[in-house]
């Protein structure tokens, strides 16, 4: 059998002396694993990096075997900034992160989601929120979706700030204050839309860090990214 899709790299490993094996998120076959023949030879390299954009053929006698892959490049991106430290640990965090979807399973608008958030790594002062929306719909795709839409106690669509760490719904202001020691807070352009200041972003990271990890990183007994990590220390160091 054959399909063709494109999709964003995740990840490569070696195989054997010449070839590699590729963890590509395609757009319409979801996360798919193929080996790349020649993977690690000068000419594909450079293309077989985390991040990259390309188009895949995808072949094999059984569609439960690992299949071969034929790739041409489409957007190279990650070579651009391998000297960028801060847009080098958001492109690792998007691509660790959609590790954690299940094989084979498509999720397009997920897809298309990502291909938006790396065409602006460039602009430090954009994809870092756009990162953010990113994560709350991975959560929603992989069905642990925060709701946002009305306060958890009254049910008032007006003045949510907070969100419930034990619910994951939203907590308006007047509800929350007697517990907003132990509520996160939501940013407004979570909800709103709009520009997000770093101190937003770092509201937004922390909040799907702890969801993430409470629901897709402890159960499976992997480690959260620690690059996520890194990028709200560099924006909680910025001027707000």
């Amino acid at each position: 059998m054959e399909w063709r899709d494109e999709g964003v790299i995740l990840s490569v490993r070696r195989h054997g002396e010449t070839s590699a094996i590729a963890e590509i998120f395609t757009a319409q076959h979801g996360r798919a694993l193929g080996l790349v023949r020649g993977g690690r030879s000068r000419a594909q390299r450079p293309v077989l990096q985390a991040g990259n954009a390309v188009a895949a053929v995808w072949r094999a006698r059984l569609e439960e075997q690992l299949g071969t892959y034929s790739i041409e490049p489409l957007d190279l991106r990650a070579g651009a900034i391998m000297e960028a430290p801060f847009r080098l640990a958001g492109l690792a965090t998007i691509t660790g992160l959609a590790q954690q979807l299940p094989e084979r399973e498509p999720h397009p608008r997920l897809y298309a989601a990502m291909r938006v958030v790396l065409e602006a790594i460039a602009d430090d002062t954009l994809w870092p929120a756009l990162l953010v929306r990113w994560e709350l719909g991975l959560l929603e795709e992989l069905g642990f979706g925060l709701d946002l839409s009305s306060c958890a106690a009254t049910g008032s669509r007006d003045e949510l700030i907070y969100v419930s760490p034990r619910s994951g719904k939203a907590v308006s202001a007047a509800a929350g204050a007697p517990y907003r020691d132990r509520l996160f807070r939501l940013p407004a352009f979570l909800r709103e839309g709009g520009s997000a200041t770093p101190a937003d972003v770092v509201d937004g990271l922390t909040l799907m860090s702890f969801f993430l990890d409470r629901h897709v990183f402890k159960p499976r007994g992997v480690r959260f990214p620690d690059q996520q990590e890194w990028i709200i220390r560099a924006l909680a160091e910025r001027p707000h």
